[in-house]
């Protein structure tokens, strides 16, 4: 993005102005998503890709299980904070946000040149945490020092016309680099200035009627600013908060904003960061969320160990290379260091220092080490090759060092070859065991440091993606209902003393993930958690969910069959009671109108799904489970003991026991099984 953009896009931001920064995410290493919260209650994603563009996006996106450091760190100073204001570093290519809540001030800064960066500071600009720690000729990016815009750039907003044209006039390049590098607009915009004032950009600026390209300016500068994405042949090629004279030629769409222009054109791309960053790591087209099997992670050193290989044999290669050149180049060499060697006792490094710039044949010197890096010369005896030399040492001494740098290197690859062996022999056991189990039904097991938010409370799933938990005990009931119950939800209790709190939510929940990783069957369904949905909570879907509260109270193991359900607001359901009596852990008042659902049938299903690349074992509704899962089993309360069940389950799919106990409700029996228990492989 130019300075010319990103005044367009801080002016567009300043209707988010008051809205609240809910979650910061970092999907990518290039990219921050700070989730805002705005006035009227709908979610705005902030969308940061350092060094490249800031927008706004209401995209659904998927989002790391668990946030990486920077994002943490951002979690830390900015959740819940209200976005004060959003300002434009003079006409640099830097925007600063301001947060502010109880602990204080904040500022984020985005930089949109190069490689880009985002820094959090305090409200006192110390830096609190850079994305990348960074140092240049002129200030220095990292924790606890003070935070230094770059060099500030002509800003054209504060010039009259005679300060214009003294600027133009000084000026000893043509009109179009005096446009676009002294008064920072850049090519895009400086090739449109020439164009509208009927100039070359080549032409010589005295040449030039400076009051055309004066008026020519402003009339971008000051101009009504929207969103305009720009097609070559069918394809988005750029987009600009004006219509360029320059493309007036290429076929274009408009828009209200410029936010929306660049959603369209890059917004596809950056919502799918996830992936990226999770292919880049693994280095195939279908990564694992983050959680592997045995055969990808050995998958993935092998990847490695041949890269390392392959860079030990380019390294010998180089020394061997620069160790002959030396020898080759004898007697150059020897003069260099007899020249250097006797200037540095007759004038002294320092003095040498600044003439060794003067010399062709010598790039640099290093006073420290007594050394030098000269240049050796190619077939046409001009300077190209930088080898080393130390004063200390002869011509000889200074090539074997070369050649002995290589050896060590051809040591190091010797055991990377060893090392790499191991790994094909562990692959290919690895390989082995995995059809073994696939072959008996048993699903690739996954590693994973910790298991997925909900499932530390019982879950499932219910048709239109929604989620449903409720507590496993007294506490698991208090988080249920302050932590996960939000406007839009249905709180369902069982009309049972006992029974756990459930929360049915309105938009978290789960998507059909399109790219599942490779380790999970093509016939096992899988999702992807998100906090948006597209589907709307409706009384047939509570009405399921009332069945799950059913299942999950103590009426499973209390020898009936039928029970009843209630649901009621979030708003409805509170902690306060009333004078003289006391709420107890876990429990709640809930005041108002009921909706009741009465003789509901105990019956659940049990189904193989994936979660985030994970092989989970699910309990839902029977028909909603028959109906996704290829793998399940219908059961009813009964008197065989969960742990047999447990037991049989981990023994057909391989999932762990510990994964599996908490899903079944209690004891039960099976009244029927579609390969969950008893597997049959089918073609």
């Amino acid at each position: 993005m130019s300075g010319l953009d990103l005044r367009a896009i801080a002016q567009e931001l300043e209707v988010m102005v008051g809205s609240h920064c809910k979650k910061c995410y970092q999907p990518h290493y290039e990219q921050v998503v700070l989730r805002l919260r705005s006035k009227d209650g709908g979610n705005t994603d902030l969308v940061l890709v350092r060094g490249k563009r800031v927008y706004t996006s209401k995209r659904d996106r998927p989002m790391p299980q668990y946030p990486a450091p920077f994002a943490m760190v951002l979690r830390k100073s900015l959740t819940n904070a209200r976005l004060k204001a959003i300002d434009q570093i003079g006409f640099d290519r830097v925007l600063r946000f301001v947060f502010e809540n109880s602990h204080g001030r904040f500022h984020l800064y985005v930089e949109v040149f190069r490689d880009g960066n985002i820094i959090l500071t305090d409200g006192d600009d110390t830096i609190i945490q850079p994305l990348t720690h960074a140092s240049y000729a002129d200030r220095t990016l990292k924790r606890g020092i003070i935070y230094n815009p770059p060099p500030a750039a002509e800003n054209p907003y504060d010039l009259n016309f005679e300060s214009f044209k003294d600027l133009m006039n000084s000026s000893d390049r043509n009109l179009g680099r005096t446009l676009g590098g002294v008064l920072n607009l850049g090519a895009g915009v400086s090739a449109a200035v020439c164009a509208d004032s009927g100039n070359n950009p080549e032409a010589d600026i005295h040449e030039v009627d400076l009051t055309k390209v004066w008026d020519s300016l402003n009339l971008l500068l000051h101009g009504e600013w929207k969103g305009y994405l720009f097609k070559n042949e069918g394809e988005y090629e750029q987009a600009w908060p004006v219509r360029l004279p320059t493309l007036e030629h290429k076929e274009c769409i408009e828009y209200q904003t410029m936010s929306q222009a660049v959603d369209e054109w890059l917004g596809p791309h950056d919502a799918h960061a996830l992936a990226r960053r999770e292919a880049e790591a693994l280095d195939v087209a279908a990564p694992g969320r983050g959680h592997s099997t045995d055969v990808e992670r050995l998958e993935r050193r092998l990847s490695q160990q041949n890269k390392s290989l392959q860079g030990f044999s380019e390294k010998v290669k180089k020394q061997q290379e620069i160790g002959h050149l030396i020898q080759n180049n004898w007697s150059h060499v020897e003069d260099l260091l007899n020249q250097v060697s006797d200037a540095v006792k007759d004038i002294g490094w320092s003095s040498v220092k600044k003439s060794a710039k003067q010399i062709q044949w010598i790039k640099s010197v290093n006073p420290a080490e007594r050394s030098f890096l000269a240049l050796m010369p190619n077939e046409n005896g001009e300077p190209e090759k930088e080898v080393s030399l130390f004063l200390d040492q002869t011509v000889h001494q200074n090539a074997q060092r070369y050649f002995d740098a290589g050896r060590k290197q051809k040591d190091k690859s010797a055991g990377a070859i060893s090392a790499l062996e191991d790994t094909k022999l562990q692959l290919a056991r690895a390989k082995k065991k995995q059809a073994k189990r696939e072959a008996s039904g048993q699903i690739a097991r996954v590693k994973r440091a910790k298991r997925l938010w909900f499932e530390n409370q019982k879950w499932s799933i219910l048709p239109g993606g929604h989620l449903i938990i409720g507590g496993r005990d007294a506490k698991g009931n208090d988080s249920i209902v302050k932590k996960h119950l939000s406007l839009g939800d249905r709180y369902l209790h069982a009309d049972m003393h006992g029974a756990p709190s459930c929360s049915l939510r309105s938009n978290q929940g789960f998507i059909t993930d399109v790219q599942p990783p490779p380790h999970i069957p093509e016939d096992m369904p899988a999702f992807r958690l998100v906090d948006k949905l597209d589907s709307e909570l409706d009384d047939e879907v509570t009405e399921l969910a009332a069945t799950l509260a059913l299942a999950w109270s103590r009426a499973w193991n209390g020898g009936g069959a039928h029970g009843t359900v209630f649901w009621v607001k979030p708003g409805q359901v509170s902690k306060s009671a009333e004078t003289g009596e006391y709420v107890g852990k876990g429990a709640f008042v809930i005041r108002g109108q009921r909706t009741w659902y009465k003789d509901i049938d105990l019956k659940l299903g049990l189904g193989l799904v994936a979660i985030n690349g994970i092989p989970l074992l699910m309990a839902s509704t029977a028909d909603f489970i028959s109906s996704i899962c290829s793998r399940y089993a219908i059961i009813t309360p009964g008197i065989e003991k969960k742990e047999q069940i447990a037991n049989k389950i981990y023994k057909s799919t391989g999932l762990s026991v510990d994964d599996i106990l908490p899903v079944i409700p209690g004891n039960c029996q099976i009244v029927e099984d579609s390969s969950l228990i008893n597997f049959k492989k089918t073609d």
